[in-house]
């Protein structure tokens, strides 16, 4: 038995690192570990990191002296795509011990588990040769039997000019389908009653093994066990018309896309090396509503990219304010370290960056009260979760729309057809359930 007994993790940026923590967190349980809260005093702390942003390697050092504070005696591990990219940074913070990146974060216990021997004085740095990550490392959340999020694809092999993924996590890779249906087995033994769809570039899994994502959502939809899966992020020239329909006469798949886009403007998709064009995008979502017009479509969008002209900024606003689609996820173009953007002409200034953002996420919160305005009458079933809040508890239905009733603990984690009533002073829909 080892000699540290308590591990507690804190996760920054996107729900593919969540499923990750929650694998690894499994593997120091099974080695004599007890996962507690970050408060708790434990003996070793894990950060798995995000670098998509600055604000995120600001936030993963702040993390790391809060832990310090927590207990000065006990390691700190870093880990993930800002322990990939710059671990030498990372090593100057005071009081890191271990910087694992993107495949030896993996192997964390086996490093922990040295560094109780060893103790020394410096931190460990095994980053590794990105070119050299190639193995698919399966994992998916756990701890909340509601909602449960997959891991399937890992990496990616595009070079858009705004990002530093495929440094950080290396190129695309994933399980073969048959290995999936047998985590995804194991997930719906669980009693999860939905299933997320993760990965760097979803819709590119399977290309390396002679399958698609649209063979793996066919063979899911037929999963016994699991009331729901939704797709997270898909690139929209990999969303094809056989995905949309499939999930449009699914059994399983609810109607919820969420697709990046990130500029309106055609001569800023160019710059930014995006792999389709403004027309493909429209085509997406005019066949996504053309077969299920209450479903909801989610837009990744980027404000403040070099070049981004004024006329070319109303192009983006004016063509989201345009297009069917019930939510933006705002990111506020910053300069990433070996990307290609910052040697673009023409920057923008950082308050021009933050008054463009602020546009986009008010007419984001238009777009979402005009889906939520169109589905008052209508029903859908709802899973409800655990979460209790002033005697309210809450849920989403298959199309996204969040709701509130008052809680009752027999409806935890079942799947109730509500008729969505009225959107309450929150922004939340009350429900009458049906019997």
């Amino acid at each position: 038995m080892n000699q540290y007994k308590k591990v507690a993790f804190y996760t920054l940026g996107c729900k593919l690192n969540f499923s990750e923590t929650s694998g690894i967190a499994q593997n120091f349980e099974k080695g004599g570990y007890a996962k507690v809260e970050f408060e708790e005093t434990p003996d070793v702390f894990v950060i798995n990191t995000c670098s998509v942003t600055d604000n995120a390697d600001k936030k993963c050092r702040n993390i790391v002296r809060k832990a310090r504070n927590i207990n000065p005696k006990a390691y700190v591990a870093v880990i993930g795509c800002y322990a990939q990219l710059k671990p030498k940074e990372i090593s100057a913070i005071d009081g890191v011990n271990l910087i694992l990146g993107a495949n030896e974060k993996f192997n964390i216990l086996e490093h922990v588990e040295k560094l109780e021997k060893d103790t020394p004085s410096e931190a460990l740095i095994f980053e590794g040769d990105i070119k050299e990550v190639n193995e698919f490392f399966p994992s998916y959340s756990v701890g909340d039997r509601t909602r449960t999020f997959l891991k399937v694809q890992d990496g990616c092999d595009y070079s858009c000019t705004f990002c530093t993924i495929p440094l950080a996590r290396g190129k695309s890779r994933s399980n073969s389908i048959e290995k999936t249906l047998k985590t995804a087995q194991e997930i719906a033994n669980s009693q999860a009653r939905e299933v997320v769809l993760t990965g760097v570039n979803l819709g590119d899994f399977g290309r390396y093994n002679n399958e698609s994502f649209y063979d793996l959502v066919k063979e899911l939809d037929n999963l016994n066990g699991v009331d729901r899966f939704r797709i997270s992020s898909i690139e929209p020239n990999l969303l094809t018309n056989e995905i949309i329909d499939k999930v449009a006469t699914s059994k399983r798949f609810v109607p919820h896309f969420h697709i990046p886009l990130q500029s309106g403007s055609p001569e800023l998709l160019k710059m930014m090396r995006r792999r389709y064009k403004q027309e493909v995008y429209t085509s997406r979502v005019e066949k996504i509503k053309e077969l299920m017009p209450h479903c909801c479509i989610g837009v990744d969008v980027i404000v403040g990219f070099p070049g981004e002209t004024e006329e070319r900024f109303m192009e983006t606003y004016n063509y989201l304010n345009e297009l069917d689609v019930s939510y933006l996820h705002v990111f506020t173009y910053s300069e990433r370290d070996n990307t290609f953007a910052p040697n673009l002409k023409h920057s923008v200034d950082k308050k021009i960056r933050d008054d463009r953002s602020k546009m986009l996420r008010i007419l984001s919160a238009k777009k979402k009260r005009a889906f939520y305005r169109d589905n008052i009458g209508k029903s859908f079933p709802v899973l409800f979760e655990g979460e209790k809040n002033n005697d309210k508890m809450f849920g989403f239905t298959s199309n996204y729309v969040k709701v509130k009733t008052n809680f009752n603990e027999t409806l935890i984690n079942e799947v109730k057809q509500v008729t969505l009533k009225e959107i309450d002073r929150d922004g939340l829909f009350l429900v009458d359930i049906h019997n």
